[in-house]
């Protein structure tokens, strides 16, 4: 018996067999209860160690989820797991008081982790000793199978007739300690992740595609960690206003000297001080402290000493010499934007115009989302610059060398070899 049916026929909910009950058409029935009750919080290194001997002893996969403070703290750390395992039942476990779960993590190791949207959870899992070799990812499953919301929300009661209670997915994780309500949440959160799972793995067999997604949980698992955003200070909400050079350094000195605040005071940059607060002093270039005072973002709320630091911000970019001045715009990295191709290359912007809508029919065939048949920017740089003989193995090299998984170069390789022989049309 599942934990889902456990949970159905003890509190009287919709029973779940993978695949979505008959009366689906009804309004889904509320899980308002984990099946064992809420767990006690895991905050103690004895109790930690009691969780890793309870999961390592358990069967199957283990669901896993994580919860951020985004918006109020500093990074993307994590604040919450919620683990779930058959034979271990659901826990809960603090982060700051357990800050290294390696122990946890390698016992583990071997077990297939389900998470929903996994590339979101798997860095902050990373920081703390987490890392698994094998996954299923629900939502990425969902999206492959051709499901048009694939929120976990939505996926629970689509697929199994259920209604997740998601109010406070925005709240502060931070917070210490954590209300019932949100670990009962939390919790809830973790409870049908296995039967979810199991349900996709059914319908993407069904549809012949259960090798794929197993080809995109690989490379998911086994990707390296994302190397850090080159000048991050560019994407500064409301950048596309500033147009000169010492204007842009003043976003990016405001920028770093905001960054250096929350990274200090543990907070979210957007606390310190706002991205439109940054833009508005960026563009005006104020003189002195009472110039900065009346724009918008630095009202009367804001201290004398934090006004100076903005403005001596402000006063260092004003002060460099030109040469030390960033350039307009990052150097790009691969094709220019498809907007200027028609210009730049019209032979290329003819490749690039079938290839779309080769990519496009096939995706809407296959009933998924274009960018998980392959990624946009794959078909851009193999229309750009296409191997030299243009052959089938010659594509399906380029698509491989750009990342493509095998499944996407089998299905792309034959739409990309003919896009590649397209002309622009006479005038």
């Amino acid at each position: 018996m599942t934990d889902a049916h456990k949970t159905a026929a003890e509190t009287a909910l919709r029973t779940t067999g993978g695949a979505p009950p008959d009366d689906v058409d009804k309004a889904p029935i509320p899980l308002l209860e984990p099946r064992e009750g809420i767990p006690p919080v895991v905050a103690t290194e004895d109790a930690l160690a009691e969780v890793v001997a309870a999961f390592a002893a358990g069967t199957g996969p283990v669901a896993v989820d994580a919860e951020r403070a985004s918006g109020y703290r500093y990074g993307q750390r994590a604040y919450l797991v919620q683990m779930r395992r058959e034979g271990a039942g659901t826990t809960l476990i603090d982060p700051v008081g357990c800050p290294d779960l390696s122990a946890l993590g390698e016992a583990l190791s071997d077990t297939e982790w389900i998470l929903h949207a996994a590339t979101q959870d798997l860095p902050c899992l990373r920081e703390i000793g987490m890392v698994p070799s094998r996954i299923f990812d629900t939502e990425l499953a969902g999206r492959l199978a051709g499901f048009p919301r694939v929120g976990l929300g939505a996926m629970v009661e689509s697929v199994l007739g259920y209604a997740l209670e998601k109010g406070h997915s925005a709240v502060d994780w931070s917070t210490r300690p954590l209300p019932e309500p949100w670990l009962r949440y939390a919790a809830l959160d973790v409870e049908l992740l296995v039967d979810l799972r199991d349900a996709l793995e059914k319908e993407l067999d069904r549809q012949g595609k259960l090798e794929w997604a197993h080809e995109e949980f690989d490379a998911i698992a086994s990707a390296p960690p994302a190397p850090p955003r080159k000048d991050p200070w560019r994407r500064t909400s409301g950048m596309h206003k500033v147009r000169r050079r010492r204007q842009m350094a003043a976003v990016r000195e405001l920028w770093t000297a905001r960054d250096k605040v929350a990274q200090r005071r543990d907070v979210s940059p957007g606390k310190v001080l706002s991205d439109s607060a940054i833009i508005e002093a960026s563009l005006a270039l104020p003189a002195h402290v009472n110039a900065l005072t009346a724009l918008t973002g630095f009202g009367h709320r804001m201290g004398r000493r934090q006004l100076e630091q903005w403005q001596a911000a402000v006063d260092r970019a004003k002060a460099l010499s030109e040469a030390e001045l960033p350039q307009p715009g990052q150097a790009l990295q691969g094709p220019p934007p498809p907007r200027a191709w028609a210009d730049k290359d019209p032979a290329a912007a003819a490749r690039l115009s079938a290839a779309r809508a080769s990519v496009s029919e096939l995706a809407e065939r296959l009933n998924m989302p274009q960018e998980n048949l392959i990624t946009p920017d794959t078909v851009r740089r193999v229309c750009w610059e296409p191997p030299g003989d243009r052959s089938s193995s010659a594509v399906a090299a380029a698509l491989a060398a750009h990342g493509a998984r095998p499944w996407q170069i089998a299905q792309v390789t034959p739409l990309l070899t003919a896009a590649l022989t397209a002309t622009p049309a006479k005038s």
